[in-house]
């Protein structure tokens, strides 16, 4: 009887678990033999990793395609001076300076034009 009794708690706490996931929202499958069940939703992360990556890409091709234009001596030199402004021109200058990446990628882009 009291083997019984764990059994049934343990159901309890199970279907108190699933009901408390499902409070969330949830999703109908079908099994494959054919029950309808309520699955939880899975939750979303809250940063969109793929949309800041695509940020990331579009201003690297951005600051490469500058380096390509201008060319890396006219780019220091306006990169330098933008260092010499206000506070917030200076972290912008920080943001845009030379890194390998960038270089190598501008490099690519030079290569492109005819």
């Amino acid at each position: 009887m009291v083997h019984q009794e764990i059994e049934f708690h343990h159901r309890v706490e199970r279907l108190n678990r699933k009901r408390q996931a499902l409070r969330h929202g949830a999703d109908a499958c079908l099994r494959a033999d054919g029950l309808l069940i309520a699955a939880p939703r899975r939750r979303r992360s809250g940063l969109p990793l793929k949309g800041l990556v695509l940020c990331l890409l579009v201003f690297l091709l951005f600051k490469a395609g500058l380096i390509a234009a201008v060319g890396p001596v006219t780019y220091d030199s306006r990169v330098d001076r933008l260092a010499r402004g206000t506070l917030a021109e200076a972290a912008g200058a920080w943001v845009m300076r030379r890194e390998p990446l960038s270089d190598r990628v501008a490099q690519e882009i030079r290569s492109w034009t005819f």
